[in-house]
């Protein structure tokens, strides 16, 4: 089979995915890979390849669920990239969401979100924990990034009066020599504050859990990697992409001034400058 790609997509009733043979243009609708019967809102699917079977990570809820504090982490596995997958099994407890699986060194590893509801800054925050094997994480995860900044805050007085809810969310982890980053999406895709970050580590180490992220430019200054511009608002969660020696940042936003017919962000594409401690997004050049 000739290389393609493929980007697999949220959806309320199951995961959309899309194919190309080209990463910028091309993309045509291979359809819903993912359903399953009694289930709704299944996020942030994550696809990764182990010995010629496809694990999908993804959270969702039951169908007649209202509270989206009870998604959970489960794992659809398929012999191939276009599906069908197939539910296999539950991996993380409520409240669990936006899983991203890596392979690091000779293990692999998960980063998701969870909750904390009695931190200085409670929300939304960002872990990382080893799997086992590809259907069980270990039990020991680790923090990795969390809230710092009143730029994250996704809503004020959310769960009780005089407690700001912040949201870190939507990791992705990737490795340049011994430069090692996890970008995060901060505050809530409606608001206009929200946007892209980054934390930084380097090191030999590849057990994540071991390394020190530490969020650029520090963890008190609101810089981020991607914003609403003149062009575009609801910049976040992405992925990273190399090609042809170039990196590539994938993210999902949406036109300033489109209608709104809920919700119509759609994924978009820059290059993606990484330089030690420093990474920049060349959105200028898409």
């Amino acid at each position: 089979m000739a290389e393609k790609y493929y980007l697999y997509c949220t959806g309320v009733q199951g995961v959309e995915t899309y194919r190309s043979n080209s990463l910028l243009s091309g993309w045509e609708y291979v359809g819903r890979t993912l359903r399953e019967a009694g289930r709704k809102e299944f996020w942030a699917p994550c696809v990764i390849e182990r010995e010629g079977v496809f694990y999908m990570y993804y959270s969702s809820l039951p169908e007649e669920e209202e509270d989206v504090h009870e998604q959970a982490i489960r794992v659809a596995t398929s012999s191939s990239p276009e599906g069908p997958f197939v539910y296999r099994k539950t991996i993380l407890p409520p409240f669990s969401i936006d899983p991203h699986v890596v392979k690091s060194g000779d293990g692999y590893y998960i980063f998701y979100s969870v909750n904390d509801y009695d931190g200085t800054r409670a929300g939304t925050y960002i872990v990382a924990d080893k799997l086992l094997d590809m259907f069980t994480a270990e039990g020991a995860p680790r923090k990795i990034v969390l809230p710092t900044l009143d730029e994250e805050i996704f809503l004020r007085d959310r769960f009780q009066k005089g407690q700001d809810w912040h949201t870190i969310e939507g990791a992705f982890y990737f490795r340049v020599g011994n430069d090692h980053y996890v970008t995060y999406s901060g505050n809530c895709y409606q608001n206009e504050k929200y946007f892209l970050g980054y934390a930084y580590a380097h090191g030999e180490e590849d057990d994540v859990r071991k390394l020190h992220f530490e969020k650029q430019p520090d963890e008190h200054t609101y810089a981020p990697l991607l914003s609403r511009n003149a062009q575009e608002e609801g910049t976040g969660h992405n992925s990273v992409i190399e090609e042809d020696g170039t990196l590539y940042l994938v993210y999902h936003a949406r036109d300033v001034g489109a209608k709104r017919v809920g919700d119509c962000r759609t994924a978009r594409i820059c290059p993606l400058i990484a330089r030690g401690r420093e990474l920049k997004a060349e959105r200028e050049r898409t």
